[in-house]
């Protein structure tokens, strides 16, 4: 099949998904149309336009920079469906029942343009009842594609297609999904809620059902149920709040409409106390009250004994915290399940049910028990799926401990285990997943997408790839290559803990810019997230305490060095970006040729957190950008781009999307955002070998950049002394901005005057150590290293 090739999409209803995947759309520059019904006073398109206003407040922001939100007209059902005609694909996002969609199907049909992709976003009505309601001649062209919310930031999407679907369509759908959108994908069999709800609902009824057995209260759940057990902070109710109440009785009760033979069909039922809060209006976090609520700054938790809110409090019993704490699996399973405490037994039980219930339905549900789990890791943020957690644990040794449950009635349904879990020895190997419909292993999708993924999400058990080559490391750094990529461009990674830059990782970078100018074309920068969280901060406090301040000098020396090589060595250097890129990790990425970001990149200088400035060249790029910029002006001032970059160091603002990170000036505007982070490692190889091909050369040093000086740094403090007088920053903070306003403006110079880099660089290093011999920010870091978080002082 040709490529897909989408240039204009519609979304219809503008609720929370519907107005959220249209944001998405426009973060990918997918120009969108957006409709809703008519307003029934003023504005036709209002009800619209309130949704799009309304995304604009929410954190985390749907939108990826504030200027997405031009790419997404209003339109109505009234006067607009001729409109349709010009999307390619058209997003259907209303309300979950199937006579309203049935209803908007009929209506909207004759608009399609010939071939367009109509699509449902259902979480989990039937696909095949949904596309009965379109003209026979247009089902080919109908599938389902249900998004996760919230869109931008969950990667799953399960797409549903019916009998009648055109292969071809899914596949280009799907390559296009994981690419434009940035989206993991999950083929769903036509089953209610899918796969991640009908595995994830179930948990969550299976936590409800032994919540309500052993006595348990909400607040000491969600203390077991959260990462403790690798499930996100939200666990168990609060994830409830923050969906929903309403939405997850309605995902309950698709189940119990539908799913009347299941075997543990008495359980898909909304308790009498959810019952009463979504009677009463109690939602969750969109209401302000749910199972949980907030009176003034103490969270409350509904207790189910007092019939009232409490403070929020709870622990875990020290015997289940230790057994939990386990790094053995297989012991951590058969101590949970003989252990007598109640808080034992809830948790050996919930996992055990959702074994056993997986096990059951694996034919019926899903292709393999691949798309289970990662299913369950992409659409819900478990750290591992059902079946990995199982086979991790030793699946004989568990699947027996199941067995002997069910035939004592402890289990949630009494239906035994497949014949075919006996016959295993687990359901993930080399060769592939296991299909129950199939009885075989399953591999890969193997759709050219996904040639794009150096290193996709693997499942425990699947075969490892090693066709990196290493070509030196040390103990911060490694340089490789994929030769079946490029053998001629090298990767250079930070290997040390949370990619932390210290001394062997700055000794390693140097080693492998000098190698690479030797004996390669180009090199990328590329770790998994997080990129580089900054300085090692245990070094630097350790040389604070023992009064190291030469050593420290020459460990910014040498920082600067390493940037320095970054941006002027003799073959491109190409930042691989995802996730966090603080401090000095956002440095190195500032000094490289070129930047390949994946779309979730954090990006920002935090010095000021722990009392610092930017020491590592970072002061000195912006103080470059102004010059760069004001030589392109009328009048050739620099300051006001300097005003900017201060109030962005000074502020230790961190970008919140690459689109950000590119307008703040970490980035620039020809580097390359991806919205599938599983492929920057492949573009930034490609991208390197296409600088090395078309002549590229380092920038050279800069003798003549023109700088702010005395008066910038006087303009800066003018700003710094209203804040200061209003409360907003302390003595220290002053002391700490004042300085970013010297390194950014070359100093106490003329203003106007011309320096080098070098000079720059040399009056960043200097205000850098002359903030480590306060005592202010020997505090900072001091209280950063023991809590993790900023000191105000």
């Amino acid at each position: 099949m040709s490529r897909l090739i989408i240039r204009k999409v519609a979304v219809l209803g503008a609720g929370v998904m519907g107005a959220q995947i249209a944001a998405h759309c426009a973060n990918a520059d997918v120009p969108v149309i957006l409709f809703d019904l008519p307003a029934k006073e003023g504005d036709a398109n209002g009800v619209v336009a309130k949704a799009i206003a309304g995304m604009k407040k929410l954190d985390p922001a749907p939108f990826a920079a504030k200027d997405r939100v031009r790419h997404v007209e209003a339109a109505n059902y009234g006067s607009d469906l001729a409109r349709l005609g010009e999307c390619d694909l058209v997003i259907e996002a209303i309300a979950e029942k199937m006579e309203w969609k049935l209803d908007l199907y009929a209506k909207v049909a004759p608009h399609l343009k010939a071939g367009a992709i109509f699509a449902s976003n259902t979480s989990g009505l039937s696909i095949e009842a949904l596309a009965a309601g379109m003209p026979a001649e247009r089902r080919s062209q109908f599938c389902g594609i249900h998004f996760f919310n919230p869109p931008r930031y969950m990667p799953l999407v399960e797409l549903i297609p019916t009998a009648a679907t055109e292969p071809a369509l899914v596949d280009g759908l799907e390559g296009w999904l994981t690419t434009r959108l940035g989206k993991s994908i999950v083929r769903a069999k036509d089953t209610p809620n899918f796969v991640a709800n009908r595995v994830g609902v179930f948990s969550i009824l299976a936590v409800l059902h032994h919540t309500q057995r052993l006595g348990l209260a909400f607040d000491e759940v969600d203390l077991l149920t959260g990462p403790r057990i690798g499930r996100p902070k939200s666990a168990t109710f609060r994830t409830g709040d923050v969906v929903g109440l309403d939405t997850l009785a309605h995902v309950v009760g698709t189940m119990q409409a539908t799913l009347p033979d299941d075997p543990w069909s008495a359980h898909f039922r909304t308790p009498d106390w959810l019952r009463a809060l979504i009677a009463r209006g109690a939602l969750g976090q969109k209401t302000k009250c749910g199972i949980y609520r907030k009176q003034g700054k103490q969270i409350q938790v509904l207790d189910l004994q007092l019939q009232d809110y409490r403070d929020s409090g709870g622990e875990v019993f020290p015997e289940v915290e230790a057994i939990l704490k386990l790094k053995n699996p297989a012991e951590k399973f058969a101590q949970l399940a003989a252990h007598p405490h109640p808080q034992a037994q809830f948790l050996w039980s919930i996992f055990r049910d959702v074994f056993h219930y997986c096990a059951v339905h694996l034919g019926d549900i899903a292709d393999n028990a691949r798309d289970i789990d990662l299913a369950m890791r992409w659409g819900f943020g478990w750290a591992q799926g059902p079946f990995e957690t199982w086979q991790a644990a030793g699946w004989q040794a568990v699947a027996e401990m199941i067995r002997d449950d069910i035939a004592h009635g402890r289990a949630m349904a009494a239906v035994p285990l497949p014949a075919w879990v006996f016959e295993r020895e687990g359901v993930h190997a080399p060769a592939g997943s296991y299909s129950a419909a199939e009885n075989s292993l399953k591999a890969r999708a193997a759709l050219s997408v996904y040639q794009r993924q150096l290193y996709p999400d693997r499942v425990l058990g699947e075969a490892p790839d090693d066709r990196g080559e290493t070509l030196w490391e040390n103990a911060g750094v490694r340089l490789w290559r994929r030769a079946d990529q490029d053998a001629r461009i090298g990767i250079v990674s930070i290997t040390s803990k949370m990619h932390a830059i210290g001394d062997e990782v700055m000794d390693g970078l140097l080693e492998a810019v000098a190698r690479a100018e030797c004996e390669l074309d180009g090199l990328v920068i590329w770790q998994p997230a997080p990129f580089a969280v900054g300085a090692n901060l245990q070094q630097v406090g350790e040389a604070c305490r023992a009064g190291e301040f030469d050593l420290l000098e020459k460990m910014v020396a040498k920082f600067q060095r390493t940037s320095m090589a970054i941006k002027h060595a003799q073959v491109p250097v190409v930042a691989a970006v995802q996730g966090m890129a603080l401090g000095g990790g956002c440095e190195f990425v500032m000094h490289a040729a070129h930047r390949v970001f994946a779309l979730e990149s954090y990006v920002g200088l935090v010095e000021a957190g722990v009392g610092l400035i930017p020491a590592g060249g970072g002061c000195k790029e912006f103080a470059l950008q102004a010059h760069a910029m004001a030589q392109r002006a009328a009048g050739g001032d620099v300051f006001p781009y300097i005003q900017n970059a201060f109030q962005t160091i000074a502020m230790a603002t961190v970008a919140k999307s690459a689109l950000e990170a590119v307008q703040l000036g970490f980035g620039r505007g020809s580097d390359d955002v991806l919205f599938n982070a599983n492929e920057i490692l492949f573009a930034a190889i490609r991208r390197a070998r296409a600088m090395a091909e078309s002549a590229w050369r380092p920038a050279l040093l800069d003798p003549q950049v023109t700088v702010a000086g005395r008066n910038g740094v006087a303009t800066c403090e003018m700003m710094l002394i209203n804040m200061a007088e209003g409360g907003f920053i302390s003595a220290h903070d002053y002391r700490v901005a004042r300085a970013a306003a010297t390194a950014l403006c070359g100093g106490e110079v003329d203003s106007g005057s011309r320096v080098s880099e070098q000079w720059i660089l040399d009056v960043e290093r200097a205000q850098f150590v002359e903030l480590l011999k306060t005592e202010k920010t020997q505090q900072r870091i001091a209280h950063m290293l023991e809590t993790g978080k900023p000191l105000r002082n």
